[in-house]
């Protein structure tokens, strides 16, 4: 028996690192949503028992739990508008399950008919899906609530319920105006968390490579750094929702200041896999690759107790400075040999040869280090901006502000572009709605279909829009509502007294609430206790033996039901792929149109580099949607899996275009002086339209041939000058044929997979 993994993970060593980390989630932005939630829950029912009663409370919790779904963290634009869609349209779908309670058919039917019509609104995405889950609660949990005997109770508990939704509405919104602050400070704590990752994925990148098995080791760290980067893309948007919302405070515009610094460091990250491969296979390297490696550990470490710092609310500690290390890796191959004895890093890292300074690998290494310098000054810049010894560029921060924040009101674009037969979030609402049906039919014919309804909230809160994600939410569920029953049978074994459950009520929908988006296991463990804790206040006498066995089977029940409709009227990720290939492919388009303008040779205007970072957001955010749908299809069948190994080879080339062009604009926009501008212009102006042309299509060399933009400036490895001298131009020339290349590569690469993906005809 193997107990090295056990033992390894049960060592005391690594208590404080655990600490650490559990400190963060009980710190985070997301726990203290799900306690304002809880708080929100609580004063609710406190207040309607008060005043009309515990029946009445409890219609009130019932709306309450139907309105807290859509009440994250947000910006305070539209926060109210947000919050009362879904009672809006939840309330008379509520009614109408009281008044239709003793008809089985007729409610069978609207249910059906309310899945398809509440499913639909994830059309509208991230900001439609808690909605749509929201609306969808209200009609599940009135089956929760006691049959009415009268239609005055049906009304009066209606009236109860809406009441309950709209105080939380309210509530929500002056909890989102208090918190705004904290919601601001906690967003970029865990965005600097993400952004630490990202770099220890990239510093993974710098291991010195071993022929036997170079290929699969580089392969898998291009993987993760991918998935680290679609990760960062996922995140940023809430987060710029939030942070750049009205900066008009100095704190305000620290925090904006702190994502813009981090944005512009992810460029610098995504530069430093320019030429690795090169440098990697040079065992001369193997020291400078280390010590790189080593920076990027320590500036991770850096970020992560900066963010600690925010968390906690301490004045965070300055980062460690690297410069000195930076620039004895530079410049160490310049140093003599008593020089060198004075500089353990220079001495470490220098080549033992003038041949081998002289070379061109050498000036590859230097400006690998170069890249690194901005990454150093990110990182100080982010300490100065938390501790305030430093004030954000405003006009950047203003203008980010107009430009990259979310609209907040409701279009009627998505809903609009649903009618098609093959839109996934057509076909996803009609395979919830025979979901429900399915499962709604079976539940009543279950010998304990008192709680149909448990049945019934699997499937909604279960299947998702794939298959991968509905197998995560399936066996989380699973695992939970077992946990998470054991856990409120021990409770209700014991007859506690109703505040104890009433408590125990509160903090379980706010743990519920709080870990939905991040940890669903944990939701579903203390929605586990919820259910059955409010059923038991609901239907007293229920036996909590039975109650645990009823609810466990129901869970199974629905997951099942989920699980097997994720095969009907499929979504799968190859019909999708298609689309974000193109977007893709637009989106890099767009994006070296932008770059490379002429425009930023004669002058850096303020509206020209706006744009420019619209096209930036995008290619990036295209990319990594790509990549986590192609990460996505791999829970698929293999009869209708997508060319993996073409995708990812798509990715990597993209990626690698993105660095090859965030070099270019490093050089256009922070060294123009050491560039010839007069000589540059034409030669940047051709790479910008041959690569676009690649990356359309429209070019009519469809070979992967090196484009040559100026003969008298040699680009080759071994002829290039010193990338720290005067004249930087042949190294930008040489940054923008290599960007042609990998444009090519990378249309290549898309037209064999959209030809692998196209329907297969007769």
């Amino acid at each position: 028996m193997n107990i090295a993994t056990p033992l390894r993970r049960l060592n005391p060593a690594e208590w404080p690192n655990r600490g650490r980390a559990a400190l963060r989630v009980m710190l985070s932005y997301y726990v203290l949503n799900g306690a304002m939630g809880a708080l929100g829950l609580f004063l609710v029912s406190t207040l309607v028992h008060a005043l009309f009663g515990q029946a009445a409370a409890a219609a009130a919790v019932v709306g309450v739990i139907a309105t807290i779904p859509p009440d994250m963290a947000s910006p305070l634009r539209g926060k109210t508008s947000h919050m009362a869609m879904a009672p809006l349209i939840g309330l008379p779908l509520f009614l109408a399950v009281q008044l239709l309670r003793p008809h089985p058919l007729e409610l069978g039917l609207l249910l059906v008919a309310a899945t398809f019509l509440s499913f639909l609104g994830m059309a509208w995405g991230k900001r439609g899906a808690p909605v749509a889950i929201a609306v969808m609660f209200s009609v599940v949990f009135s089956m929760s609530t006691p049959a009415a005997s009268s239609l005055a109770e049906a009304l009066q508990r209606t009236g109860f319920f809406a009441l309950g939704a709209v105080l939380y509405v309210l509530y929500s919104v002056v909890s989102n105006t208090l918190c705004n602050a904290r919601y601001r400070t906690l967003l970029t704590a865990d965005l600097l968390l993400t952004m630490a990752a990202l770099m220890r994925a990239q510093a993974n990148r710098f291991t010195p490579r071993v022929p036997d098995s170079a290929v699969p080791a580089a392969g898998a760290e291009l993987s993760e750094l991918l998935r680290q980067q679609a990760a960062l893309a996922d995140q940023l948007q809430n987060t710029r929702d939030i942070v750049l919302e009205s900066p008009r405070t100095p704190r305000r515009q620290s925090r904006a200041g702190m994502l813009l610094a981090m944005l512009e460091m992810r460029d610098h990250l995504v530069a430093s896999e320019l030429d690795l491969d090169q440098v990697r296979e040079d065992a001369g390297h193997h020291a400078v690759l280390n010590k790189v490696r080593e920076i990027l550990e320590q500036m991770a470490k850096d970020l992560t107790h900066l963010a600690d710092a925010l968390f906690t609310g301490r004045l965070p500690s300055a980062p460690v400075d690297h410069a000195s290390r930076l620039a004895a890796l530079r410049l160490g191959a310049n140093l003599g040999t008593a020089d060198r004895a004075e500089s353990d890093d220079a001495a470490d890292i220098a080549p033992t040869t003038a041949t081998e300074f002289n070379s061109g690998r050498a000036g590859l290494v230097r400006g690998l280090a170069y890249r690194l310098t901005h990454l150093n000054n990110g990182v100080q810049e982010l300490g100065a901006l938390a501790s305030g010894t430093r004030s954000p560029d405003l006009t950047l921060v203003r203008n980010n502000w107009r430009l990259f924040v979310s609209p907040t009101d409701w279009s009627w674009r998505p809903f609009l572009s649903l009618w098609a037969w093959r839109a996934p979030a057509l076909r996803h609402a009609i395979r919830a709605a025979l979901a429900v049906g399915t499962g709604y039919t079976i539940a009543t014919l279950l010998p304990w279909g008192s709680h149909d309804y448990w049945v019934l909230l699997t499937i909604v809160v279960v299947l998702r829009g794939s298959l991968a994600q509905t197998l995560e939410r399936r066996d989380a569920r699973v695992a939970g509502t077992v946990l998470g029953s054991l856990l409120a049978v021990g409770l209700l074994v014991l007859h506690p007294p109703s505040f104890v459950l009433l408590l125990t009520v509160t903090v379980a929908q706010g743990v519920a609430h709080g870990f939905a988006l991040r940890r669903y296991l944990i939701t579903a463990v203390a929605a586990s206790v919820l259910g059955l804790v409010q059923a038991h206040l609901l239907f007293a006498g229920t036996s909590p033996t039975f109650a645990f066995f009823e609810r466990v089977g129901d869970t199974l029940l629905g997951a099942a039901l989920s699980w097997a409709f994720c095969y009907v009227l499929p979504s799968w990720e190859r019909g999708q792929l298609a689309a974000l290939i193109r977007r893709n492919l637009t989106a890099q388009a767009q994006h070296v149109r932008m770059a490379l303008a002429a425009s930023a040779l004669h002058e850096i205007d303020t509206q020209p580099e706006l744009a420019w970072r619209l096209a930036r957001r995008e290619a990036y955010d295209s990319l990594s949607a790509l990549v986590l749908a192609t990460e996505r299809s791999l829970a698929e069948p293999r009869a209708v899996r997508p060319p993996i190994a073409l995708l990812e080879h798509m990715q990597a080339h993209g990626y690698q275009l993105l660095a090859q062009l965030s070099a270019a604009k490093s050089m256009l926009l922070l060294r123009r002086d050491q560039l010839r501008l007069d000589e540059i212009e034409v030669p940047l102006m051709h790479a910008a339209t041959h690569i676009e042309h690649a990356l359309t299509g429209e070019s009519s060399n469809k070979t992967a041939s090196r484009l040559s933009l100026a003969a008298n400036m040699p680009t080759s490895i071994e002829a290039l000058p010193d990338p720290f001298e005067n004249d930087i131009s042949p190294w930008l020339i040489r940054r923008l044929e290599l960007a042609h290349e990998l444009a090519q590569q990378m249309r290549a690469d898309a037209d064999q997979a959209l030809e692998q993906l196209a329907p297969k005809v007769g």
